[in-house]
């Protein structure tokens, strides 16, 4: 049997973002580890912006009356902090909104995990040896390239170059011939969704409650061709607002000191 090569690639993703895998009460992390120590987040009315965060240099003073504060990071990465009042809107219409925006910076790896999405693959023909294992709570059953598994919080369908891999609230979904990964899935601490197709990815996480905690990344692992290779946001603020948007740019992948110096600005300002 030939198991889909995107299965623990899958697995390994999804795990890196959950506290427990296989425990059918999995809990999503949407920033760092420690998320259940998170506080009240306070009403912001001027952002504090330090002259330096981190590897992040702010770069003049804060703009558009205490709003706006612009960091440059190393290598060509830059963060900017906002100071965004709902004004009557949703949380996610404003989130949106700077989403739109910022798919303009990597509009070719949004294009390509879209119409990875949108495709579909052609499983192999089924064939060769079968087996089937059962055991109280768990049944396994093999046939070419065609597979079941099923245990307690662990389902795995796969059928040739395709996969689909649900564990306790969280699905993943795997196509080899499109080359795509998708994954989606939610607890009582929030959400996670994540497309991956090629070398790109979009990554989107939002904790329950209220107050907004949110993330939306776009990723390209491609080498050429790319001017941002990161760009996205992490977002939060109490509920009514304001938020505290921390918007990220980076010329390479792997920027985790960036992401977490653009964290660390947001805690200052509105908390954890």
């Amino acid at each position: 049997m030939r198991t889909p090569t995107l299965i623990m690639s899958s697995l390994l993703l999804a795990c890196t973002g959950l506290a427990a895998c296989g425990d059918d009460s999995i809990r999503i992390t949407t920033t760092r580890e420690g998320g259940e120590n998170k506080g009240v987040l306070k009403v912001v009315q001027t952002l504090q912006c330090p002259k330096t965060q981190g590897s992040l240099t702010r770069k003049g003073t804060a703009q558009a009356g205490g709003k706006v504060c612009v960091y440059a990071g190393p290598r060509g990465s830059e963060v900017t902090l906002h100071l965004q009042p709902l004004d009557g809107a949703s949380a996610e219409e404003v989130l949106k909104a700077f989403e739109d925006r910022l798919s303009g910076d990597m509009p070719q790896t949004i294009a390509a995990v879209e119409a990875s999405d949108q495709t579909g693959g052609n499983g192999g023909p089924a064939g060769g040896d079968s087996a089937t294992v059962q055991a109280p709570g768990v049944r396994i059953q093999a046939e070419g390239d065609t597979a079941q598994v099923k245990v307690p919080g662990l389902s795995i369908d796969a059928d040739g170059d395709r996969a689909s891999i649900r564990i306790g609230g969280v699905t993943i979904n795997a196509n080899d011939s499109a080359s795509s990964v998708d994954i989606e899935g939610g607890s009582d601490d929030g959400s996670v969704n994540i497309q991956a197709a090629a070398d790109g990815a979009v990554i989107r996480t939002r904790a329950s409650g209220d107050a907004t905690r949110a993330t939306w990344l776009v990723t390209d692992g491609q080498t050429e061709g790319l001017g941002w290779r990161l760009v996205g946001y992490e977002a939060r603020g109490p509920a009514g607002g304001p938020l505290v948007i921390a918007v990220v740019r980076a010329k390479e992948t792997g920027q985790d000191p960036l992401l977490d110096d653009a964290r660390d600005l947001l805690t200052l300002n509105v908390g954890e």
